[in-house]
């Protein structure tokens, strides 16, 4: 499990239910291990945006922010965030239509009482860290 690297994302973390923390802690493992996999990522900044907790790439500024946290008015809900003005959700939706849960232009939901769809999850998360890199011109 990847060390906290600020005592105040740990804080936020440790706010949550035994339930939710350890459905949050499964996700942010992956953005950890997803961006270790990805050549050119560099290592991630964990920090918090918004008061929610958040991955960026501040060395190779590769992706767009990633912000996870619970769905305050969705008890047992859970989100990965990503900017609401990139093209990631529609992207997102595309391909895992069938597989995810989406909400508004910035958010897949998750269920406490659901197993994350890790491959889906893994894409998704990939596709935030390389959202810079990968853009085409005029999108």
């Amino acid at each position: 499990m990847q060390p906290f690297q600020d005592p105040k994302v740990e804080a936020v973390f440790d706010s949550y239910s035994d339930r939710l923390k350890a459905k949050l802690m499964q996700l942010r493992q992956l953005i950890f291990d997803t961006a270790t996999e990805i050549d050119g990522i560099g290592p991630l900044e964990e920090t918090l945006k918004w008061g929610k907790p958040s991955y960026l790439t501040p060395q190779s500024k590769s992706g767009t922010t990633i912000r996870i946290d619970r769905i305050k008015a969705q008890p047992g809900r859970f989100g990965l965030f990503v900017h609401c003005q990139t093209s990631l959700l529609t992207t997102y939706r595309e391909m895992y239509q069938d597989e995810l849960c989406f909400a508004g232009n910035r958010c897949v939901e998750f269920s406490v009482d659901n197993d994350l769809p890790e491959a889906a999850v893994r894409h998704c998360i990939g596709l935030a860290l390389t959202y810079h890199r990968n853009k085409r011109p005029g999108q």
